[in-house]
């Protein structure tokens, strides 16, 4: 296997094994989170090589995952003070423990080599380097991330009801016994393995991106929470693939151009998404435009129909004074709902439809 295709591979598991995770932090608007337990990984890490003095050490992992776990817990504690809202919880304890964890790096570990690139952007570049030793046909990052990424999928199937219930509406969740406070340290200790896994391999950078960006894209596109975990991974994958087929051909960082290109594919999905798109958005707002006079002229000509003021009412000429338009626009309007079948032209009189009367009972109400 070439050291490109390698690569590609590392940063596939990646988006497939963040994507996951990411579509439960995006529905329970706490995305921020995945930068906040990327950034605290250092404070884990610096606290178990305190305790082993190897940076080889397994345990390394733990403390890492350990501290991901400890910045929910810890937003969690703030925000249950009443007293700090949730996002001002996060920006106040991970500054605060990835800070503590650049300090204590930098007075008591100043013979350890520490590359501030490698810890703040992260070089996928070099992934491939890094292999099991009871099994190297393929990068550590590999096997680890599709390892979790298949029990990630295990344990939706598994809480698939519950997960849902305690993430669209935790309070029935805890009336139905289904713990969501226990689901949702679950999933956040879920989301800080794979933030370290990744963290590894290819930096914070990616993480980040991977966790938040294609969730968000596919919460664009479907309702389905089912439908949006397989868009998920689909573009986290897709992502992945791509961006590193681009910085292989351009020669630029790799964790630098996956992030872009999840960001392009949220852009164009952002403009193109059928109900929830920029451009959708722009033509129901068009077409709301165009049908609101419709609509109230279907709406004045009910209200006084059958009663001695509608040949008046009705009345072409006249309209323009009744619906405070100008006379052109009445005749413009009239031609639409016409075409529509919402009016027709009696002699000099507009009279609406049955279409016309069922719309304007709609509108009203009634």
């Amino acid at each position: 296997m070439t050291y490109q295709l390698e690569v590609i591979l590392v940063l596939a598991s990646v988006g497939a094994a963040c994507a996951v995770p990411g579509v439960f932090l995006v529905l329970r608007r706490v995305a921020l989170v995945a930068d906040a337990i990327s950034h605290v990984l250092l404070f884990g890490i610096v606290l178990a090589y305190f305790v082993t003095r190897d940076l080889g050490s397994p345990w390394l992992f733990f403390g890492a995952t350990a501290s991901g776990v400890l910045t929910v817990a810890l937003v969690e504690l703030l925000r249950r003070s009443d007293r700090v809202a949730e996002d001002a919880a996060i920006g106040l304890v991970f500054p605060a423990l990835f800070a503590i964890g650049t300090l204590l790096a930098s007075l008591f570990l100043r013979s350890t080599h520490l590359d501030v690139d490698s810890v703040l952007l992260g070089f996928a570049e070099f992934s491939p380097t890094d292999r099991l030793e009871w099994f190297d046909y393929l990068p550590r990052a590999v096997v680890v991330l599709l390892a979790l990424f298949v029990v990630e999928v295990g344990l939706v199937v598994l809480f698939f009801k519950e997960l849902k219930l305690a993430t669209f509406d935790a309070a029935l969740a805890s009336t139905f016994g289904f713990a969501p406070m226990l689901l949702h340290y679950g999933l956040m200790t879920m989301t800080s393995l794979t933030a370290v896994a990744a963290f590894d391999a290819v930096g914070p950078v990616v993480v980040v991106a991977l966790l938040v960006v294609p969730a968000a894209t596919a919460y664009l596109l479907t309702d389905r929470l089912s439908t949006m975990i397989a868009l998920s991974v689909g573009f986290g994958v897709l992502g992945g693939v791509l961006g590193t087929l681009l910085a292989l051909a351009l020669n630029t960082n790799i964790a630098g151009t996956v992030a872009s290109v999840v960001g392009v594919q949220f852009g164009v999905v952002f403009l193109i998404a059928p109900r929830q798109g920029l451009i959708a958005q722009a033509f129901r707002s068009w077409r709301h435009r165009r049908e609101f006079p419709e609509r109230m002229l279907a709406i004045h000509l009910h209200q006084h129909e059958g009663t001695p003021a509608e040949a008046e009412e009705s009345r072409l000429a006249g309209l323009h004074r009744h619906l405070h338009w100008l006379p052109a626009e009445v005749l413009r309007v009239v031609r639409r709902a016409a075409r529509h079948g919402l009016v027709e032209q009696r002699g000099e009189c507009v009279v609406v439809t049955a279409a016309g009367r069922d719309l304007a009972r709609e509108s009203l109400g009634v």
